[in-house]
């Protein structure tokens, strides 16, 4: 993978998604751009890439309660963009598995 895309979000709702209306999840670099985004996914994916919608997910509070102690923490922040692709093409995320 690239500098840019980290991982593909493989969920029931994301397949469906990619399925249905050919719209794919990845969990992307904060830093990255719309544009920087669609380069990536043209790139690696070889197809093409008709919009980006990003969004960035905070982290959520943790809890956890021990015997002697309770411990508390926070789940990292991540960005998520949702890749729409041109009818007909799709993109294969169970291959590299």
């Amino acid at each position: 993978m690239s500098q840019i895309i980290i991982r593909p979000i493989v969920t029931e709702k994301m397949t469906a998604q990619g399925e249905k209306e050919g719209r794919y999840g990845f969990v992307v670099a904060k830093t990255s751009n719309k544009v920087q985004i669609k380069q990536a996914v043209e790139k690696e994916y070889n197809v093409t890439v008709t919009g980006v919608r990003t969004m960035i997910c905070r982290g959520k509070n943790r809890t956890r309660y021990t015997k002697s102690l309770i411990l508390k923490g926070r789940t990292n922040s991540f960005k998520k963009a949702i890749v729409s692709l041109k009818s007909g093409e799709v993109i294969d995320l169970y291959s590299s598995i």
